[in-house]
């Protein structure tokens, strides 16, 4: 035992010696390895100051589709980004229909702006705010805080070298009395949420007690103005929703409610396949939902709505519990004020050209809702196109030399294949064809313009829609991606006014179709290839395709799971 006590402090000894020796090591060599450090760290910051001197700094306004496709595309190493926005979150918006009527739940169709940046390789700054104003002369933007009520300042600026207006649009009343005052929208989910509560509270007002027949059937007219994608499936969401689960809680008015759909156009989905248009109006009727084309509403109040018909130009009045307005876009107050100011206060949308950026604005771009891609016509450009064709300067342009170029016009001018595809005309040569159909081999500055005068008819606006904003976004991240490499090679068609070529292609929508849920089980697609697929094997489709293009995997598996849950389960009544 006592061998046993002197090695158990030999062994104490030693380890406090060991201890001490360590101690005394990382004492003696301390200030040394805090000189270094503190050297390296200084080296650190110093080359971190000169590498945000080098970057440049993108201001990013909204995260909406077109705002969130350019950020999560967008190689931030070589920039420094900053997003401002009044909401924190990107909403799945063509799903907002579903929200008004509980198929699916609010918070399964957004996802926090910033789950979405911290994925990022690299940061990016997010401020929940409103843009005021944007001051290009100075490169700022003017914003405001949202967030009412707490201490600190509301108002700051930000400078930018490049700015991207994503903003979106907002609803457009085309200045109808008392649309603002007593409609509901469908832009944003707190739209839906709203949409939501209202019809519960028609349903709940019709059921009591002392109401006549006719108060009654006036809670519980559904009215939608505009017979476009939104209004269409909102009224075929609340057809199905009163159907299918409000009947069962409310049966005593299961008789008296009505959807009504107004459209001023004489088809509903007017902008979809003939053959879709008259599917959807075929099921609404037998569905029992009244549509009304070639109506336009002129005024709405707190119970009813005004519109005239067209064909008779008769006045009617149409008694309502809820109306909901969706009748196109508009622009937005700040935006209207920043295309005053570069020369463009004459046009409803703020004009950009090919390339997406603002026209009379270098360094800053706009994509999605609130901007329209401004198409240069070739009629603008035939005698610069014909002399850059003309290589022998001869005067007059044979078909070699025309096919020489043929590949930079479709890229610069793409309602030039457009006007070939729908004219059937498989040969340039075709072209060139004489007013007897015979073919020339060459043709002067005068028949160039006649052979292609009818091109610009083919060109037409973008429509706004979630499918163009996304891949503007992703298009123009792609653009900074490769910002240096593409001025240093040019990788768009050439300049025909000049030498050398345009940095980068053009921007080219890609149309990848369409869906329409006609409720009931049933859906509506256009898909390129100018096919059109209608039924119950399309709603799946839809489903399919809805939950692939969820942002996340949370959202993805929330959408799919408050399908799930409506099927077993039906749909929740509840106000909230």
């Amino acid at each position: 035992m006592r061998g046993f006590s002197y090695l158990k402090k030999a062994l104490h000894i030693r380890s406090s010696c060991s201890r001490l020796l360590v101690v005394s090591c990382i004492s003696s060599g301390g200030l040394l390895v805090y000189a270094e450090n503190v050297d390296n760290n200084e080296k650190a910051v110093e080359r971190s100051r000169l590498d945000s001197k080098k970057r440049k700094k993108i201001v990013v306004l909204g995260t909406g589709w077109a705002g969130t496709s350019f950020l999560k595309d967008m190689d931030i190493s070589s920039y420094d980004v900053e997003v401002v926005s009044p909401r924190n979150y990107f909403a799945f918006t063509p799903l907002l229909p579903s929200v008004t009527c509980g198929t699916v739940e609010a918070r399964s169709v957004v996802e926090p702006v910033r789950n979405i940046i911290k994925k990022r390789n690299g940061e990016i700054q997010f401020w929940e705010a409103e843009c005021l104003k944007i001051d290009p002369e100075n490169h700022q933007v003017i914003c405001r805080s949202t967030i009412e009520n707490l201490v600190g300042e509301n108002d700051f600026s930000l400078e930018y070298d490049h700015l991207v207006v994503a903003v979106g649009a907002q609803v457009n009343t085309f200045n109808t009395p008392g649309v603002v005052e007593h409609c509901h929208f469908l832009k944003e989910v707190e739209d839906a949420q709203k949409i939501r509560r209202t019809v519960i509270d028609c349903f709940e007002k019709a059921v009591l007690p002392g109401l006549s027949d006719e108060e009654r059937r006036t809670n519980l007219h559904f009215v939608i103005v505009g017979g476009g994608p939104t209004g269409v499936e909102f009224a075929a969401e609340l057809h199905d929703f009163v159907h299918e689960d409000l009947v069962k809680l409310y049966p005593s008015v299961k008789d008296l409610v009505k959807i009504t759909v107004i459209q001023s156009g004489d088809h509903i989905l007017n902008t979809f396949d003939e053959r879709i248009s008259c599917f959807a109006e075929t099921k609404f009727q037998r569905d029992g939902i009244e549509v009304l084309t070639g109506c336009r509403v002129v005024r709405v109040s707190e119970h009813s709505v005004n519109m005239k018909v067209k064909s008779t130009g008769e006045y009617v009045v149409v008694p309502h519990g809820m109306v909901v307005w969706s009748t196109g876009v508009g622009t937005r107050p700040f935006v209207k004020d920043f295309m005053e100011e570069i020369g463009q206060g004459k046009r409803w949308i703020l004009a950009t050209d090919e390339w997406l950026q603002v026209k009379g604005c270098p360094d800053v771009y706009a994509i999605g809702d609130c901007t329209t891609v401004d198409q240069r016509k070739i009629m603008e450009d035939i005698s610069t196109i014909f002399e850059a064709a003309d290589t022998d300067r001869s005067g007059t342009l044979t078909i070699e030399e025309f096919q020489d170029v043929l590949e930079d016009i479709i890229i610069r001018y793409p309602q030039v294949e457009l006007y070939l595809k729908s004219n059937h005309l498989f040969q340039v040569t075709e072209l060139f064809k004489d007013s007897q159909g015979n073919e020339r081999e060459e043709v002067d500055i005068e028949g160039f313009k006649l052979a292609l005068s009818h091109v610009d008819s083919q060109m037409k606006s973008l429509p706004a829609t979630a499918q163009v904003a996304a891949q503007q976004g992703s298009y123009l991240a792609g653009c900074f991606n490769r910002w240096e490499q593409c001025n240093a090679n040019p990788e768009g068609p050439r300049l025909f006014g000049s030498a050398g070529r345009h940095a980068f292609r053009p921007f080219t929508y890609r149309h990848l179709g369409q869906f329409a849920p006609l409720g009931g089980s049933k859906a509506a697609a256009e898909l390129p290839g100018d096919w059109v697929s209608m039924g119950r094997s399309t709603q799946w489709l839809w489903y399919s395709v809805y939950a692939s293009k969820q942002v996340s995997w949370r959202t993805r598996i929330l959408v799919v799971w408050d399908w799930t849950r409506r099927y077993i389960f039906g749909r929740d009544s509840s106000r909230i």
